[in-house]
């Protein structure tokens, strides 16, 4: 199952009844925006998925909830970008649908300078893989330089986020458990 964002949410509209202007007018997006959106050219913010998801009365846990919930392989086009627009990390979940999962699985790229967001004190544990550069992990008060080929492992009782430190883009592989995006 390829099911894309772009395709379940024109499916949804349909199923909903309403044109791509009547959903833009209620969503405050632009009809353009949402064509490219609904052909899979562009990937929104979590921000804007929720605002048309609102207007479509599906949540973002039932959104990706639907997926195939036995699929074992995933492939580059199963990824759902998560970025929150110019200038932030990009940020890709690489297995849709884990809410319903015990752990979510991100692809993290970072431009030089850039941080995360900062999580809050949460349940869980959380695990990175640096697979390029050089990140510091930020965990309350401590920071930890963590190089290409290292990895890190917390239990999610401190406020964190990661920054890139490098003089170069970094990636990472960051594993959360339970899911948090």
């Amino acid at each position: 199952m390829d099911i894309k964002i772009g395709q379940k949410i024109k499916r949804l509209r349909v199923e909903s009844g309403l044109t791509l202007q009547e959903l833009a007018s209620r969503s405050n997006l632009t009809k353009g925006f949402l064509s490219q959106l609904e052909r899979d050219l562009t990937s929104p913010s979590i921000a804007t998925l929720t605002q048309i998801l609102e207007v479509l009365d599906e949540d973002l846990s039932s959104f990706f909830s639907k997926l195939e919930r036995n699929k074992i392989v995933y492939s580059k086009s199963d990824r759902v970008a998560i970025s929150e627009g110019e200038g932030v990390p990009k940020i890709e979940v690489l297995v849709p649908g884990a809410t319903n999962r015990n752990m979510d699985a991100l692809l993290v790229d970072l431009d030089v300078g850039q941080v995360t967001s900062k999580d809050k004190i949460h349940e869980g544990e959380e695990f990175g893989f640096v697979m390029t550069g050089k990140i510091a992990l930020h965990l309350d008060k401590k920071v930890m330089k963590i190089f290409s080929g290292q990895c890190f492992y917390f239990r999610s009782e401190s406020s964190h986020y990661i920054e890139n430190v490098g003089k170069k883009r970094a990636r990472l592989l960051w594993v959360s458990s339970p899911p948090t995006f």
